[in-house]
């Protein structure tokens, strides 16, 4: 379901467009068959972008400066990581990235992940859920990185069954498949508690920065996507991620600026009458 709000609250436009969603869903599934996690996970921040100008020519919402600068920032940060981000690993086997999902350091991280998640929800979520942001969305967060790290891994095994290696007579396949349905009904039952409780402005921005973090350590440590690039190479894609992280949290911090009706915000406020008189 994609749904456009108006300044009203009230929903316009689309409620059913499940072309879009599948055909959104199959890039992203693709994506990461083809390209590293820390490109692709971060490059999600352009998805503001195209609803913030479907928004400006559908809804007809102004578009201002915050939201025009926020949206710059997100396309440098973008091309910054495009342009210095480590490449594909050569893999020519599903059994390859099993070989590298079992060695100790992902290991370590695996079962890391899943005591945090048990000991959040088993210990955190009946007292401070309803009251703190972070609980749920560090559920969504952490089981997201291990989501990503499995879809890349059945991206992968799909990608060599279509040219014609068939992937999926390795158990190492169907592990990796539930591992996948596993943490994605996880993640989207916690995700969903996060909006029902706490307000979509500031989820959504928290939800990114926290999943995206997690996912390029997951794959950092996984894929080793670092150990071929320098110093430079890098702090460039860090500095790229940190330009993301503040386009999108100006864009979620000023997105209810200009919908006065005259479209601009007060520089000042006189006091009213009676609050002189009454100072005096």
């Amino acid at each position: 379901m994609i749904l456009f709000y108006s300044d009203s609250g009230v929903s316009v436009g689309y409620e059913y467009m499940p072309e879009i969603v599948i055909i959104g869903e199959i890039a992203n599934f693709a994506a990461y068959a083809y390209a590293p996690a820390i490109l692709v996970t971060p490059l999600g921040a352009l998805s503001i972008i195209f609803s913030a100008v479907l928004a400006h020519f559908i809804l007809k919402e102004r578009l201002h400066i915050f939201g025009m600068l926020g949206c710059a920032l997100c396309v440098v940060g973008s091309t910054t990581i495009v342009l210095h981000a480590p490449k594909e690993r050569h893999i020519e086997s599903v059994k390859q990235v099993w070989h590298l999902a079992t060695e100790p350091g992902f290991l370590v991280y695996f079962w890391v992940v899943l005591a945090v998640v048990a000991v959040i929800i088993f210990q955190y979520v009946p007292r401070y859920g309803q009251t703190h942001l972070v609980v749920y969305i560090g559920i969504c967060s952490l089981m997201g990185s291990l989501t990503v790290m499995g879809v890349k891994a059945v991206g992968i095994a799909l990608k060599l069954s279509f040219g014609g290696v068939n992937q999926f007579k390795y158990f190492e396949t169907w592990i990796f498949t539930i591992i996948v349905i596993f943490c994605c009904l996880l993640q989207i039952n916690y995700l969903n508690k996060a909006l029902d409780t706490f307000n979509t402005a500031v989820v959504c921005p928290v939800y990114y920065v926290m999943f995206t973090t997690f996912t390029i350590i997951a794959s950092i440590i996984m894929f080793k996507d670092w150990n071929s690039q320098g110093g430079t190479e890098i702090t460039t894609e860090l500095c790229g991620f940190i330009t993301i992280l503040s386009g999108t949290f100006l864009l979620h911090k000023t997105k209810d600026m200009g919908k006065s009706s005259s479209g601009r915000l007060p520089v000042y406020t006189s006091p009213e009458p009676n609050t002189v008189a009454e100072s005096r």
